[in-house]
């Protein structure tokens, strides 16, 4: 059983910059892509960005340019750089591991989910 956990998350000026991390508990299978996803209050669980293990990526255009996702295997860690922070940017991020087929977006493609860390911008 696989277990993650995001850490990294706080308070932080608009214009600033966060780096979440995301620690897996048990080896994730070298098919697995790990993903970031987000979930302000009132609004449906949304994705950021996610990564294969070969290091392919994808992004949500809103982030685009601004947050870099990254990943070691060896540690089974994925990273969340987050730069130029906006307000619109406070949620609670998630980070989630699975077999993605069809999409990188989709949150049904992931089959393992850690409890969240708070991020918060403040303008």
């Amino acid at each position: 059983q696989v277990q993650l956990v995001e850490s990294g998350g706080g308070l932080v000026q608009a214009g600033g910059s966060l780096r979440l991390s995301c620690a897996a508990s048990g080896r994730i299978p070298s098919t697995y892509a790990m993903g970031w996803f987000r979930q302000a209050p009132g609004k449906e669980r949304e994705f950021v960005a996610a990564i294969t293990s070969g290091g392919t990526t994808a992004y949500a255009d809103s982030v685009k340019g601004r947050f870099t996702i990254s990943r070691d295997n060896a540690k089974n860690t994925a990273y969340l750089q987050m730069n130029s922070l906006k307000s619109e940017d406070t949620a609670a991020y998630y980070c989630a591991a699975g077999r993605v087929v069809r999409s990188f977006s989709r949150p049904d493609e992931y089959i393992y989910w850690g409890q969240g860390t708070q991020v918060t911008v403040s303008s």
